[in-house]
């Protein structure tokens, strides 16, 4: 078996973003991608440099993808099931029996967002349906919008959403409580409150978000869409296995300067990792991450005996 340099599981921004540095290293390195993060789904991303029209999440991927790959990078579409440490080495699994195996090891799996399958839904999410009032507060601004949301989570989305705009519906599609003082807030701030479950969401054929139709009847029309469910799957199962500490809502601890989890050769980095998600911060610390897993190769090539040292940066192969 091929033992790599390092193994990125996740070919997202952060992934992608570390996979390129890898690869300018000289280091051998190998993406398990399962294709289905959430930047798959966004259809544009506003607030990344050099973007001001904005791109999309796919095409980002896509771009990174090339990159990485004329570094010598490789990637398999894999989904990582099980991880496990042999000596000195870690050992990866794929859902499909596939085994990979490598020095160092990036846990880049970020996280899913949870919301219904609302027909018309996707096709508008990052254009004109947002998920992270920080990336896209801005573009809500002076503009009729609709918090699609569950309880406490999608009232308070309205509530920093209020910032932005005055006119605002939270439309209470899974009817859960909301705490009374937040619910005082949102009559102080004029917020209307539907608590009524949402049949589909309205778009144009280009996929602009015009507003919902509600289960009972009726449709609510409006300029931009928030969604605000909460309940949202971090994915760090594997960092479980391999024993590496996590926070209580489950993301993974890790070096504020270097990005490496409690367990010695073992980073992470992006969503998984801290709970910031900004494509920006992804990159930052895909990076970051690469740096000093570069160090740490470094380090074994100078303790490894003599004749089994590579002859180039990164052979070890």
């Amino acid at each position: 078996m091929t033992v790599y340099d390092c193994l990125i599981v996740g070919g997202g921004i952060a992934g992608l973003q570390a996979a390129i540095q890898i690869g300018r290293y000289g280091h051998s390195a190998l993406v398990a991608d399962k294709a289905d993060g959430r930047s798959t789904l966004c259809r544009s991303y506003h607030n990344v440099l050099g973007w001001p029209d904005g791109i999309s999440g796919d095409e980002l991927r896509r771009l990174g993808r090339t990159h990485a790959e004329r570094t010598g990078v490789r990637f398999v579409k894999d989904e990582i099931v099980s991880a496990s440490r042999r000596g000195d080495t870690f050992e990866l699994v794929g859902r499909d029996g596939g085994a990979y195996e490598a020095k160092t090891v990036l846990l880049a799996t970020g996280i899913v967002d949870r919301f219904p399958d609302l027909p018309g839904l996707v096709p508008c999410l990052g254009k004109t349906v947002y998920v992270c009032p920080d990336c896209d507060g801005h573009e809500v601004r002076n503009r009729k919008t609709i918090v699609m949301g569950s309880g406490d989570t999608g009232a308070g989305m309205a509530m920093v959403l209020s910032a932005m705009t005055a006119d605002l519906v939270f439309v209470n599609h899974e009817r859960q409580p909301i705490r009374p003082d937040l619910a005082k807030k949102l009559r102080e701030r004029d917020i209307v409150v539907v608590n009524e479950a949402i049949a589909d969401v309205l778009e144009s054929n280009d996929g602009e978000f015009q507003g919902v139709k509600l289960a009972g009847g009726g449709d609510i029309w409006a300029d931009r869409g928030f969604i605000a469910f909460g309940g949202n799957e971090v994915r760090s199962g594997l960092a479980g296995q391999l024993g590496a500490e996590r926070h209580e809502n489950g993301h993974i601890m890790t070096d504020a300067r270097t990005k490496m989890t409690t367990v010695p050769n073992l980073w992470a980095a992006g969503d998984v990792g801290v709970h910031s998600e900004q494509v920006a911060i992804a990159m930052g610390e895909g990076i970051q991450a690469a740096i000093w897993m570069h160090k740490a190769l470094l380090r074994m090539g100078e303790e490894a005996p003599a004749e089994a040292r590579p002859t180039a940066a990164g052979s070890g192969v």
